[in-house]
């Protein structure tokens, strides 16, 4: 487990570095080879949504820390914290530089053609994202309960966020968003299956 756990804190920090290179190239070629995203485009949209959808992660991870002792869980929650709040960073850094809102009129994910879907309500905004009074429940738990807890909320989180990130690779247009939404699949999946693992050795599983 500890090699995994090493492997992805490694990954973290080469996000880290790697994301004032993407960063730069956006700014490089002015955001996009056909020019600058319009507000409503897949671009945009993703930038939107995967912040809010970001934020809600890193602070699921900070509360954790906060609720367990054990070392490779709040390990795993400090390195998706720091990851997800440096692309939350560069996703707004975007909006900003393409002259765009950070919010729009529609729906959560109307640019992927899924403005229309139902909300789960109770601050859950789009796919995965855990409700206020999941959020609350966290906060009160401690130690294994706290970190099964903790596990399922972020399974859930990266599944509804890798579905985002494919439909960016399917339909932003600027190239290294794409290479963003793809390395966030990439790394997403890979924690999944360690968080399946971790899960496993506390005699739990994923809720779905």
């Amino acid at each position: 487990m500890r090699k995994h756990i090493g492997w992805i804190a490694g990954t973290a920090a080469a996000a880290l570095v790697a994301a004032g290179a993407i960063t730069y190239a956006v700014a490089e070629d002015g955001g996009s080879s056909t020019g600058t995203p319009a507000a409503e485009s897949a671009d945009a949209g993703f930038a939107r949504d995967m912040a809010v959808h970001h934020q809600q992660a890193v602070e699921m991870s900070y509360i954790v820390r906060d609720r367990t002792k054990n070392v490779e869980v709040r390990r795993l929650a400090y390195d998706i914290a720091q990851t997800q709040a440096n692309q939350r960073g560069m996703l707004l850094g975007w909006l900003d530089l393409w002259g765009l809102p950070k919010v729009s009129a529609k729906p959560p994910m109307s640019w992927m053609g899924m403005g229309d879907m139902p909300e789960r309500g109770d601050g859950s905004l789009m796919p995965g994202m855990a409700t206020d009074t999941e959020m609350k429940k966290l906060g009160t738990l401690n130690g294994r309960q706290a970190e099964i807890f903790y596990l399922q909320l972020m399974t859930d989180h990266h599944k509804g966020g890798i579905h985002m990130a494919e439909g960016c690779v399917a339909k932003c247009q600027v190239g290294v968003e794409k290479q963003l939404a793809q390395g966030m699949v990439d790394a997403q999946q890979s924690e999944i299956k360690l968080m399946a693992d971790m899960l496993k050795e506390r005699g739990a599983k994923p809720r779905s």
